[in-house]
């Protein structure tokens, strides 16, 4: 009887976990409670009744009311909107309200909260007007309120939403948060000059507090005082060096080593003396790595700018091509790293800017929707900026030419005297300089006289009459050419009949030059004693107009003369 007894109670045991499995199993296929909040057993025991003013329905109001109490001082009633579970009864009443001060210590110095920004429903739903979140229509039982670092480490301060047993869900710090408040209130807590703060300096007055306003004056004043006077520090060791690049390079680098001694001291100010709120601390310290990039970057520029003087001086003193193109190469190449260290530096400053400041996250994603609309106004507009920014790149890297090539742009012989983000400056023969833009410069057909060397053939046209003795004209051109010393290579001198019409005939001889501008001068220094030779002993060799009054022409040449001259023999001798 007993052994039956035994069996029937075993089988209603399996039947019953059998039930009830295939119940849980059911419910899991829907909507769960776990999905939407947190379910625990009790809610801060040890804090009493919470006050009326706390207000914990949504995440939205909890923060409001959080941050309200702290600014009245009651922290005693603002604990209530922290999960203190972790802590039992006892400690929950003596720490809870110190938990809630280093909290609103670290909102204040840390990171300020938008509570605008924060969900106003209940079941804090994803809500995307523009329709682009992924996630829109879900249900959140916590959410991140802040993400602050102390110590090289991350913390997060998040919201949950809690329920005891049939009562209402409630919005909550949540415990692991709760954990983090000491470690946080360590690294932003107020300074240990803030302790001699009167009180009544310590309420607010607008974004900042009353002390605030007074103190940031007084203390970019301060700062200022440590720049000026490490700019002059650096003027008067700059005399001390001698004249040459090194001291020019010192005399640049005053302003930007100023601003970055300013910017690291004021960054030491702002973690071991005094801290301010957290709008104040977040605009300074965006400011401070601006500062600094800038520095860092001018200072670099400075130091490039120099060995590209010692380097335009090495070359001689003047850009031109008369040196290596190797050494013209390099130059090119600094020009170009100049370009890249300033487009380093205002990307990395501008993407960390935009980073601390969380410019998305605040304005909301909304702003992405629109994102690709301002990408295109701005490209519109800044088109013909970014073509030149990108063309002047093209050139650095690929060189069709080079600092110091001598070119021939719009019928102009220049030099490439630099290239810059935006535009050319090339310098003329006669000291003159055209600023063209990179792109107008790149799209037009130019001659590089300097690309693989800078030997040039240069002519010397004459046009003469026909009856010019051109074995003697090329003789006399070899003998001149020979005598200047920019001709070279005499093997490859050249005089030839090139054209002809019917009292006239063009002569043109051909030199080879050392360089363009040489060849330049050598081609005149030949053209005018040619001319010269010409004009002293054949001057019947420049051409005229021809009127025939006999059958004498000159331009028979004397073989026909010869034969007129026996005509009129014959005629006289038959008289």
């Amino acid at each position: 009887m007993k052994k039956s007894n035994a069996w029937l109670a075993w089988l209603i045991l399996v039947v019953a976990f059998t039930f009830s499995s295939l119940c849980a199993a059911q419910t899991q296929g829907g909507e769960s409670d776990d999905s939407r909040w947190f379910t625990v057993d009790s809610l801060n025991t040890g804090l009493g009744e919470v006050p009326e003013e706390a207000n914990r329905v949504t995440p939205r109001e909890a923060m409001r009311s959080f941050l309200d109490l702290s600014e009245q001082g009651e922290y005693e009633k603002a604990a209530h909107m922290l999960n203190l579970s972790e802590l039992s009864a006892a400690e929950q009443r003596e720490q809870g309200q110190e938990l809630a001060r280093q909290l609103a210590e670290v909102f204040k110095r840390g990171e300020r909260i938008s509570v605008d920004n924060l969900s106003g429903r209940e079941d804090a739903v994803i809500e995307d007007p523009a329709g682009q979140n992924p996630r829109i229509g879900e249900t959140r039982r916590n959410l991140e309120l802040a993400s602050l670092r102390a110590d090289g480490q991350t913390y997060d301060i998040r919201l949950a939403r809690y329920r005891v047993g049939d009562d209402e869900p409630v919005w909550l710090i949540m415990p692991i948060s709760v954990s983090y408040i000491p470690v946080l209130y360590e690294e932003y807590g107020p300074s240990m000059l803030e302790q001699y703060i009167p009180e009544r300096l310590q309420s607010s007055f607008g974004i900042l507090r009353l002390w605030e306003w007074l103190a940031i004056p007084v203390f970019l004043l301060f700062v200022g005082m440590v720049g000026w006077g490490i700019h002059r520090l650096i003027g008067l060791m700059s005399n001390l060096l001698p004249f040459g690049a090194f001291r020019m390079f010192a005399e640049q680098i005053g302003m930007p080593t100023a601003l970055i001694v300013m910017s690291l001291f004021t960054q030491m100010l702002l973690d071991y003396v005094v801290s301010f709120s957290a709008v104040a601390t977040t605009t300074f310290r965006v400011l401070l790595i601006g500062i600094l990039a800038w520095g860092a970057g001018t200072i670099a520029l400075r130091f490039v700018d120099t060995l590209m003087l010692r380097m335009t001086r090495r070359l001689v003193g003047e850009i031109d091509d008369s040196k290596p193109k190797d050494e013209r190469k390099l130059l090119t190449s600094l020009y170009a790293l100049r370009r890249i260290i300033i487009l380093v530096a205002v990307t990395g400053v501008s993407v960390y800017i935009l980073g601390q400041i969380q410019l998305f996250e605040s304005m909301g994603l909304s702003i992405l929707a629109s994102a690709s609309v301002l990408a295109v106004l701005v490209g519109v507009a800044g088109q013909a900026v970014l073509g030149n920014i990108l063309a002047s790149f093209q050139l650095s890297f690929a060189k069709p030419i080079r600092i110091g090539d001598l070119v021939i742009f719009e019928d102009q012989w220049c030099y490439v005297e630099g290239i810059f983000y935006t535009f050319i400056r090339l310098r003329t023969w006669d000291e003159r300089r055209l600023i063209v833009p990179v792109t107008y410069f790149t799209s037009k057909p130019f001659q590089n006289l300097s690309v693989k060397s800078i030997k040039m053939y240069r002519y010397v046209e004459l046009t003469l009459h026909l009856s010019a003795d051109i074995g003697l004209i090329r003789d006399k051109f070899f003998e001149f050419a020979k005598e200047e010393d920019n001709v070279i290579e005499h093997h490859k001198l050249l005089c030839y009949v090139t054209a002809q019409t019917a009292t006239a005939q063009t002569v043109t001889c051909y030199l080879m030059t050392s360089d363009p501008m040489a060849g330049w001068t050598a081609e005149m220094h030949v053209r005018e004693k040619l001319m010269a030779f010409i004009r002293d002993n054949h001057p019947e060799w420049w051409p005229r107009d021809v009127v025939v009054i006999s059958h004498q022409d000159v331009a028979r040449g004397a073989k026909v003369k010869h034969s007129s001259e026996a005509d009129n023999a014959e005629g006289k001798a038959s008289e």
